[in-house]
């Protein structure tokens, strides 16, 4: 995590977050317990250069949760994030009943 985010990094997990988790120890401190089953994740870079990173795709954590994903990656100049924005959704639920005809 330290590698990737810079000392004084933002993480908020949706654009209008009232309360992001503000510095590097923070972040990693908010993403230190391991998951039960590592997430499988099918990501796509969409806009990338020296200031910003957009990535859609979808992350699942099996038996736990599934989300959408678009991500904005706000860069500092050495290339880490210094800004990360989570826009995620969670599925649907599948109808039930009819078959819709």
């Amino acid at each position: 995590m330290r590698a990737i985010f810079t000392d004084d990094a933002e993480y908020w997990f949706r654009p209008d977050d009232p309360d992001p988790v503000r510095g590097i120890d923070a972040i990693v401190e908010m993403w230190g317990e391991e998951e039960e089953a590592g997430p499988v994740a099918d990501l796509e870079v969409l806009i990338e250069n020296e200031r910003l990173g957009i990535i859609k795709g979808h992350v699942d954590y099996p038996g736990h949760a599934f989300y959408w994903n678009l991500w904005e990656v706000h860069l500092a100049p050495d290339g880490r994030a210094e800004r990360f924005v989570e826009w995620f959704m969670t599925p649907r639920p599948a109808e039930s009943g009819g078959s819709g005809d």
